[in-house]
């Protein structure tokens, strides 16, 4: 059974502490000063918008992705500080398999930390499992990136495995990949009140 993912419906995400919109093109302006002045944020991404051209290339391509019913990005509003702190999407949407990838997830360097994507993970997961009715959520790292595997442990992530050598990075080097998910059924098994419970911490 498909899905009910639709890529051009306006999907906003919020609670007392964030606010998940869909990204626009506008959207550009808030993100530069990350762009050109916290560049060091993508070190162990894949896909690097350093700089303004970097940035502007990367809103671009989230974009056109969205208009494909590939990816569907958010921009992260923390309504603690009134201020713009990153980015997410989902991506690899596969409405028919009801599997999705969360990732391309960064936050300036004064919300890590904070609580922020705790609260952004809740809202994203329970809207992937129980709107958009998908089976499997996963994510990807960079192997070395222990800073983002330990969050995604703690939000309640299992380990699937390591893809060797899977992904060129810049500088022509390559990572190997670390693989997690959530399954719908651990979701609502105590991983859906794990985390919420964290969200009070």
């Amino acid at each position: 059974m498909p899905s009910n993912f639709d890529p051009s419906a306006e999907y906003i995400l919020e609670d007392y502490r964030v606010l998940l919109r869909p990204l626009l093109e506008s959207d550009l302006k808030y993100f530069l000063p990350y762009a050109v002045n916290e560049s060091d944020t993508w070190n162990y991404s894949a896909v690097s918008p350093k700089g303004e051209a970097g940035m502007r290339a990367y809103v671009e391509s989230a974009l056109k992705n969205r208009k494909e019913g590939n990816e569907y990005a958010f921009i992260v509003y923390d309504k603690e500080t009134g201020e713009y702190a990153g980015s997410t999407r989902f991506y690899d949407i596969q409405p028919g398999n009801q599997v999705l990838q969360l990732g391309y997830t960064w936050y300036g360097s004064k919300f890590r930390g904070t609580g922020l994507n705790k609260h952004c993970k809740f809202l994203l997961l329970q809207f992937a499992f129980e709107t958009l009715d998908m089976y499997r959520v996963e994510f990807r790292a960079d192997a070395r990136n222990e800073r983002s595997i330990a969050a995604m442990k703690s939000i309640g992530c299992t380990v699937d495995g390591i893809l060797r050598s899977n992904l060129w990075l810049e500088y022509g080097t390559r990572r190997d990949s670390i693989v997690l998910s959530i399954l719908r059924d651990e979701w609502f098994g105590g991983v859906k009140e794990r985390l919420f419970g964290k969200l009070l911490d």
